[in-house]
């Protein structure tokens, strides 16, 4: 995979004259709603480092998790493919060596590569021992397929099979340790280091004390479309969703001063988001996997100084999972492999055009775990664009939301005459997007059987821990 042209050439040269290629961190939180920070309007939760980071980035204020459940997000992350290509379109099933992915990518073109946290791509255990060859090219390596005990975490470090635990809550040890993976480098080569923490995914009040006593139930806002009947548990859970918000932000901060100390700001791609998000009472609803914004919506705030300047800027881009890989790939110049099936947004950063079609395609290809047919879980395909949510079942035409005129998605337009026009529009656009990736809008039990998985009755891969 040779280096391609950087995509501008006034940055320092080196006595080559070749550009130098800046290291890459991708930062994220699993659960992480886009509502959830300061920078983004939520009244309540205090996120000032993430706030500040905000300012000096690129905002990509439509981002979302087309496929917003944990290990679908992740394989498409790694891979630059969507969930029915890499076939991770449920929780707990492997990844396979199929496509090189971003750490391959990387690694081709002279960078180490390295992962600190959660992995959730194995589908052998979410505690056993993941051995080399189904890291996906990762060379440092301290990470634990799954866990959500935050203050009893277990990890594997490098090649050892032996059950280590990260100090105190899981993520600050764990940020604390890319730190010192920044700081004891040697700096003749680039890195590509991915830091993935477990929260805010609950359990909620599984934050250290210090943040859970800045929110108290009783003084969360609500977002207007949580109803009345929900309002007691969204309250609850927000209070400490917030406070493992404010936890991470304050290690977010920590990563950014090790950065400002090493003098690595200006030329380090930073990158922080999140897998999807979580309805927290919104809707009615809670967890992840539902089409709504809540769900659906991640933050995604992209710094890279030397090469896009320090102003923040707010873009209404519509960016998804598979598109991450080659955004990050051509902003450093590196070759993106063809097997890559998400869009390269580098350019678009850099003042060219968005290269996509001003929609990202949204999916439920098997309900499963927390969204059950039990619980209302079901198959769907949508878009989202910088304008409307529409979302169809196998059924028909289920959600339209005009998310200009109806930021909270209170009004469901789907079926109505008003907006006849536009889902047609809309649903022809949809169709059109499933037809390029050769997806034919089947029952989850049909894809489930093309890739061999074994499901319980509710559709679920059980997993051992």
């Amino acid at each position: 995979m040779p280096c391609r042209t950087p995509l501008d050439t006034h940055l320092p040269a080196g006595e080559t004259g070749r550009v130098p290629r800046p290291n890459v961190i991708l930062v994220f939180g699993d659960q992480w709603r886009a509502q959830a920070a300061g920078y983004a309007g939520d009244p309540t939760v205090k996120t000032p480092n993430l706030d500040r980071l905000a300012s000096e980035s690129a905002n990509f204020t439509n981002a979302v998790a087309g496929c917003p459940v944990c290990s679908p997000y992740r394989a498409s992350l790694l891979t630059g493919q969507y969930p029915l290509t890499h076939g991770v379109f449920l929780n707990d099933v492997y990844l396979q060596n199929r496509a090189p992915s971003i750490a391959h990518a990387f690694a081709e073109d002279g960078y180490d590569t390295a992962y600190v946290g959660k992995w959730h791509v194995d589908g052998h255990g979410r505690s056993n021992y993941i051995p080399p060859q189904r890291r996906q090219g990762f060379d440092y390596w301290k990470a634990l397929e799954c866990t959500h005990k935050y203050n009893r975490s277990p990890y594997y470090a490098g090649d050892s099979d032996e059950k280590l635990y990260w100090e105190g809550y899981d993520a600050l040890a764990q940020t604390r340790d890319a730190q010192a993976y920044i700081t004891g480098r040697d700096r003749a080569k680039p890195f590509f280091l991915v830091l993935s923490w477990g929260p805010p995914h609950g359990p909620y009040d599984a934050a250290p004390e210090e943040y859970r006593a800045m929110y108290r139930p009783d003084t969360i806002e609500l977002r207007p479309n949580v109803p009345e009947t929900h309002a007691d548990r969204a309250r609850q859970d927000l209070a400490g969703y917030y406070a493992h918000c404010s936890a991470l932000d304050a290690c977010m901060g920590m990563l950014l001063q090790t950065l400002r100390e090493q003098g690595l700001e200006e030329d380090t791609v930073l990158l922080f988001t999140s897998d999807h998000g979580d309805m927290l009472g919104s809707q009615g609803e809670f967890k992840k996997q539902r089409p709504w914004d809540e769900s659906i919506r991640v933050p995604f705030l992209l710094r890279y100084p030397a090469l896009l300047g320090r102003e923040g800027r707010q873009l209404d881009a519509v960016i998804d999972a598979p598109d991450v890989m080659p955004t990050l790939l051509g902003l450093c110049g590196c070759r993106i492999p063809n097997t890559v099936e998400g869009l390269d947004f580098s350019a678009y950063l850099h003042g060219g055009t968005d290269p996509s079609d001003g929609a990202a395609l949204l999916l439920c290809a098997q309900p499963f775990g927390q969204w059950t047919r039990a619980h209302g879980g079901r198959e769907y395909r949508g878009l989202r664009t910088n304008r409307y949510t529409y979302v169809r079942t196998l059924d028909g035409p289920w959600l339209l939301y005009d998310n200009a005129e109806d930021p909270y998605q209170l009004d469901n337009r789907a079926g109505l005459p008003d907006h006849a026009r536009v889902q047609a529009q809309l649903d022809a656009r949809l169709h059109r997007r499933l037809k390029a990736v050769a997806d034919d809008f089947l029952p989850g039990t049909e894809y489930v059987r093309r890739w061999g998985y074994a499901v319980d009755a509710t559709g679920t891969v059980p997993y051992a821990d």
